[in-house]
């Protein structure tokens, strides 16, 4: 009889859990090498998932310092302007790569909106609204998380706004 692999649970997973959100999530083979800007994409077909469906987790910084987290298309790029207003910030800069594990404790790949080391604003982007479960990282890479768009902003006190570009 084989032995099962122990699944250890991310922070993501835990909290949503705990907070009675339901979700599932997927795995998937992670190919340390690739860091292309195509990522979330490759593993969206990878999965056999509809990539507008599939959102990536960015992290902006305000000019005072603060910080938003915007969830966009894994197709789509992020319109800092548009995510500034909605936002209601002066401007938005994407987080430098070095930033992003000291300040959520998510690395790049593997950061999801759910179980950051402090929340921050959150944006999604309003497409998802159009689909009754989206695909979120779960927190690291190799993991997928799947749940209501509405359970997702709820969770996070998150926003539904235009933030891609057209």
């Amino acid at each position: 009889m084989a032995r099962r692999e122990k699944f250890q649970k991310t922070n993501a997973m835990r909290e949503l859990e705990a907070a009675g959100v339901p979700f599932s999530y997927e795995t998937y083979e992670v190919d340390e090498t690739d860091t292309s800007s195509e990522l979330g994409l490759h593993i969206a077909r990878m999965l056999g998932e509809d990539p507008a469906a599939s959102f990536k987790t960015l992290v902006c910084v305000a000019p005072a310092g603060g910080h938003v987290v915007c969830c966009i298309p894994v197709a789509d790029e992020l319109d800092l302007k548009k995510a500034a207003v909605a936002a209601g910030e002066k401007s938005l800069a994407l987080m430098h790569v070095r930033d992003l594990e000291p300040t959520t404790g998510y690395v790049r790949g593997g950061c999801s909106p759910v179980g950051m080391k402090r929340r921050f604003p959150t944006l999604i982007d309003e497409t998802a609204q159009l689909f009754d479960e989206i695909h979120v990282s779960g927190g690291r890479r190799g993991l997928s998380l799947v749940l209501a768009p509405d359970d997702l902003a709820g969770f996070c006190e998150a926003s539904f706004a235009d933030i891609v570009r057209g």
